[in-house]
C-alpha cells in the first residue's frame, strides 16, 4: 500500500482511475454503523409514533441524498476536492468562511462517532473508554493516512461484512415484542415530522462537503448520471436502513439510546456478541477515517493560501496525527455528555450546512454550468479573487433568516412557535440564496469572469 501523494490539488488524467459502480459500496458502507441507528432511534425519540417516524426518515434521506449526490457528480469533472471548488464562490480566502463550519462538522463526527465506536471497544475488551478512544483513533489515524485509495477498498470489504450481518439484526429486530398498535398510522404529528424529516436531511447534507472527495480520481469523461445515481443509491439505502433499525430499536428496547452500542450488541448470545461489538468497531472506523481525511483537506485548503503548503509525506503525517490528537483530547473531555451534545450538533448541521449546499449547486449547476478555470481556483490573483462579499452576504443571510424559524432544545424561533413548533428552517436555507446569490452572481460572472472558461459537461445529470 502507498501512501496518496494527492491532497487539495488537481487530479492530472493519467492518475484518474475507477468506475463510478465503485461509489456505492463507499457510501452504502459510510452509513452501515451505529451513529446512523442512533440518529434514526434520536427521530423517534422526539415523540413522533413508528410508523411516521420510518415515513419521515425515508422522506428525509430521499431529499437530502439529491443535493449530496449532485455534489458527487463534480468530483470527476473538476478533479479536485469539494470544499476547495468553493474557492469559485466565496473566493481564494473568503472559502475560509464555510471551511471553519466543515471543520466543525468532521470534528463534531469524529467526536461523535469516536465516543460510540469507544464504547463497544471498551465493552468488547473490557478496558476503559478513554484507553478505547485512544486505541480507535490510532486506528482511524493508520488507515486515513494512506488515503483515497485505500478507504476506497476499505468500504469495498466492509460493505459486504455490514449487509451480511444487518441483515441479521433486521430479522432478529422485527421480532422484539413491541408495545401494541405500535404499527397504527394514527397520531401523525406535523411539527415533529417536519423536524424528524429536516434531521435526516441534514445527515444526508452532512457528507456533502466531502463528497467529491471520493470521486474525483474518476476519470474526467465518467458519466455525471452515474455518478449521480451510485452515489445517491449507495447512501440512501445505507442510511434508510439503518435509521429505521434504530426506530425499531428505540421503541421496542426500553433506554435504548442510554448505552446503544451494548443494547445493540445484547441482541446476540455468547461469542456473537463479542461479535457484534467488534461489527460496531468497524463501523465507527470506517466513518471516521472519512471524518480524518476531511478534516485534513479542509485544514489544508485553509492554510495553503497564506503557506504554499507541498504536502510530503511527511507533512501529511503531522496533519493527520495533530488533527486525530486535537480530536482525541476532546472526545475524551466531552464524553459525559454525548446525547445532548450530538442532537445539538445535528441541528447546528442543518442549520450551517444548508446555505452552503445551495450555493454551491446554484453555481455550478445554474450559473456556471460547470465551467471553472481550476488554476485560478489556487490563485489569489485569478478570476474568482480573494474575497466575494456576494456569496459572504449571502451565506450569512440565508443563516440569519433560518433563525426565526428553528426549534432547537436550547432556542426555538418566533415564526417556529407561531406554527406550533414546525421546523422550516432548513427549507429557508435552501430557497434564500436564490435570491441573495444566483441574481448578484448572474450578472457578475456575466459582466466580469466569461472569459476562456474550461468547460465540465453536466447534461446528462
Amino acid at each position: 500500500m502507498k501512501i496518496e501523494k494527492r491532497s487539495i490539488d488537481f487530479v492530472p488524467k493519467e492518475e484518474r482511475h475507477g468506475k463510478p459502480t465503485h461509489l456505492f459500496p463507499v457510501w452504502f458502507g459510510a452509513n452501515m454503523h451505529i451513529t446512523t441507528l442512533v440518529t434514526g432511534a434520536l427521530v423517534f425519540s422526539l415523540g413522533q409514533n413508528f410508523i411516521w417516524s420510518i415515513v419521515a426518515i425515508v422522506i428525509g434521506n430521499l431529499i437530502g441524498a439529491i443535493f449530496m449526490a449532485s455534489h458527487s457528480a463534480q468530483g470527476p469533472q473538476l478533479g479536485i476536492p469539494q470544499m476547495i471548488q468553493s474557492r469559485a464562490q466565496y473566493g481564494v480566502i473568503g472559502a475560509i468562511v464555510p471551511l471553519i463550519v466543515a471543520m466543525c462538522i468532521y470534528f463534531g463526527y469524529l467526536i461523535s462517532s469516536g465516543l460510540l465506536g469507544a464504547q463497544a471497544f471498551a465493552s468488547a475488551f473490557s478496558i476503559g473508554l478513554t484507553p478505547s478512544i485512544i486505541l480507535l483513533n490510532l486506528l482511524t489515524f493508520l488507515v486515513a493516512l494512506f488515503g483515497h485509495d485505500v478507504i476506497h477498498k476499505m468500504q469495498k470489504y466492509f460493505s459486504w461484512i455490514f449487509f451480511i450481518v444487518f441483515f441479521v439484526v433486521t430479522i432478529m429486530a422485527l421480532r422484539i415484542p413491541v408495545p401494541a398498535g405500535s404499527w397504527s398510522a394514527g397520531g401523525f404529528d406535523p411539527t415533529i415530522f417536519m423536524l424528524s424529516v429536516g434531521i435526516t436531511a441534514s445527515w444526508q447534507l452532512s457528507f456533502a462537503p466531502y463528497v467529491a472527495d471520493y470521486s474525483r480520481y474518476l476519470p474526467i469523461d465518467t458519466s455525471p448520471h452515474k455518478t449521480f445515481w451510485y452515489t445517491y443509491a449507495g447512501t440512501v439505502i445505507g442510511a434508510a436502513w439503518m435509521e429505521i433499525i434504530g426506530v425499531i430499536f428505540a421503541l421496542a428496547v426500553p433506554h435504548f439510546l442510554d448505552h446503544p452500542g451494548s443494547n445493540l450488541a445484547q441482541i446476540f448470545s455468547g461469542p456473537l456478541v463479542f461479535m457484534m461489538y467488534i461489527i460496531i468497531v468497524l463501523g465507527q472506523l470506517s466513518i471516521n477515517t472519512f471524518n480524518l481525511y476531511g478534516a485534513f483537506m479542509s485544514t489544508t485548503t485553509v492554510l495553503e493560501p497564506f503557506t504554499k503548503l507541498k504536502i510530503t509525506p511527511r507533512v501529511r503525517g503531522t496533519f493527520f496525527f495533530c488533527i486525530t490528537l486535537i480530536g482525541t483530547v476532546i472526545t475524551i473531555w466531552g464524553q459525559e455528555n454525548f446525547m445532548a451534545f450530538f442532537q445539538n450538533f445535528l441541528t447546528f448541521l442543518g442549520f450551517s450546512l444548508i446555505p452552503w449546499t445551495s450555493i454551491n449547486l446554484i453555481d455550478y449547476y445554474m450559473l456556471r454550468r460547470g465551467e471553472y478555470v481550476i488554476k485560478d481556483i489556487f490563485d489569489l490573483n485569478g478570476r474568482y479573487g480573494k474575497v466575494n462579499w456576494i456569496t459572504i452576504i449571502a451565506y450569512v443571510l440565508s443563516i440569519g433568516l433560518q433563525i426565526p424559524f428553528i426549534n432547537t432544545s436550547f432556542y426555538v424561533g418566533p415564526v417556529a412557535k407561531a406554527l406550533d413548533g414546525a421546523d422550516f428552517a432548513w427549507v429557508i436555507g435552501l430557497v434564500v440564496p436564490l435570491i441573495f446569490y444566483y441574481f448578484p452572481m448572474k450578472y457578475k460572472i456575466r459582466t466580469k469572469e466569461n472569459q476562456n472558461p474550461v468547460k465540465a459537461d453536466i447534461s446528462n445529470i
